[in-house]
């Protein structure tokens, strides 16, 4: 009778055989065959053509989205009087946090890319994790256009929001054009070039 233990270090050993020869009559073609070489760097060419255009239409989906946002939260409105603002300031700054903390550990290029492939071409479609960076930048977006010194806020946003999140947040800016993030030049604060230097005379 044959040993269990004999027969699967035969199977294994035939594997690992066929696997060795198929890397030896591999390498040999790659070495030895031009032809062969030709069809590895057209095949890599290929696929690297493919991973650029993914990723830029994934790029133009990702910008129109964008667009798309921020012209729906332009012609939603933003509140004008003073309470209404810190009361739409803070339920968006807290939307967008609360957004933020969902898995942001993925690059937003990596969450673009992992899109459903069988919807439409033209249908904008991206994973759950890029879904939530979007709207957690929109809500961003909407407390930095009620806010009252955007360039004050940015800086605060810079270091708590995660770098995709910000990233989207710079070309929802960058779309709007009317947000002026330049930080404003405090009145109350004292120019000290201004005092005049006591000397000991």
């Amino acid at each position: 009778m044959v040993n269990t233990s004999t027969v699967v270090t035969a199977s294994v050993a035939t594997v690992a055989t066929g696997l060795v020869a198929y890397a030896v009559y591999f390498d040999y073609k790659r070495r030895k065959d031009s032809e062969f070489r030709r069809n590895l760097r057209r095949n890599e060419r290929k696929q690297v053509r493919a991973e650029k255009e993914e990723a830029e239409a994934s790029t133009q989906r990702l910008r129109g989205l964008i667009k798309a946002k921020v012209d729906e939260a332009k012609e939603e409105g933003f509140p004008v009087g003073v309470e209404e603002r810190e009361a739409f300031f803070n339920e968006q700054v807290m939307t967008g946090e609360m957004l933020s903390q969902d898995r942001m550990d993925e690059p937003l290029h990596v969450a673009i890319l992992r899109t459903d492939k069988s919807k439409k071409a033209d249908s904008i479609s991206f994973s759950d994790v890029a879904s939530k960076m979007i709207d957690s930048a929109l809500a961003f977006y909407k407390g930095l256009k009620v806010y009252p010194a955007p360039g004050d806020l940015i800086k605060i946003y810079d270091s708590t929001v995660p770098k995709p999140i910000l990233d989207i947040l710079a070309d929802m800016i960058a779309y709007d054009g009317d947000i002026s993030i330049r930080t404003r030049p405090s009145s109350a604060g004292i120019n000290l070039g201004d005092i005049p230097s006591v000397g000991l005379d």
